[in-house]
């Protein structure tokens, strides 16, 4: 599947627009993670794009959160890493290999740069950087839902937290149109 098809699938399952912008969020952090550490751009960009498929079917029933994305997804010839990752993003299955920690420690970081960049004065991702960002992380009550310690599980991958973000911002830079910021 291509990252075309991919995003009118998303569309198909997926109504809440800043739910869709999510979405293209933790793909443009995907895409980036995959080009540094040399892994299939395009496959990661999907995964981080598909990853909560389901989520309006399963938002009042979390334990199914993410597996009726891999019933979905399966049927459809997908490789089992990206159901894997899809999976252990929200901890049905522990995140380990690359493509799993990314997943898991994006989606709630992607969560974080939009809420810095709209409280800055710009309200814009180009206006935001690393350290403001991690300015930001310190600040418990600052994005309170973004998970802290979920987070620093991307410095499993061998990357410093300040890395990972600078990997994620700028993928996120490169869908800034999509996400409006």
């Amino acid at each position: 599947m291509e990252y075309g098809e991919a995003l009118e699938l998303l569309k198909q399952h997926v109504k809440t627009k800043n739910l869709v912008k999510h979405c293209i969020a933790v793909s443009g952090c995907m895409g980036k993670l995959a080009e540094y550490f040399g892994e299939d751009v395009e496959k990661w960009k999907i995964t981080g794009l598909l990853h909560d498929l389901d989520y309006e079917v399963t938002k009042d029933d979390p334990a199914r959160h993410g597996l009726e994305t891999v019933k979905i997804l399966e049927g459809m010839g997908f490789e089992r890493d990206v159901l894997d990752a899809i999976k252990a993003h929200p901890g049905h299955k522990p995140a380990e290999t690359r493509m799993e920690i990314s997943l898991y420690a994006a989606d709630l970081l992607s969560g974080l740069i939009v809420a810095s960049a709209l409280m800055h004065p710009s309200k814009s991702l180009k206006g935001i950087d690393v350290p403001f960002i991690m300015r930001r992380f310190k600040e418990k009550r600052f994005a309170a839902g973004a998970n802290r310690e979920q987070i620093r599980e991307c410095e499993k991958l061998g990357i410093s937290l300040e890395k990972f973000i600078e990997l994620c911002l700028e993928g996120m830079r490169e869908v800034s149109d999509d996400l409006g910021l």
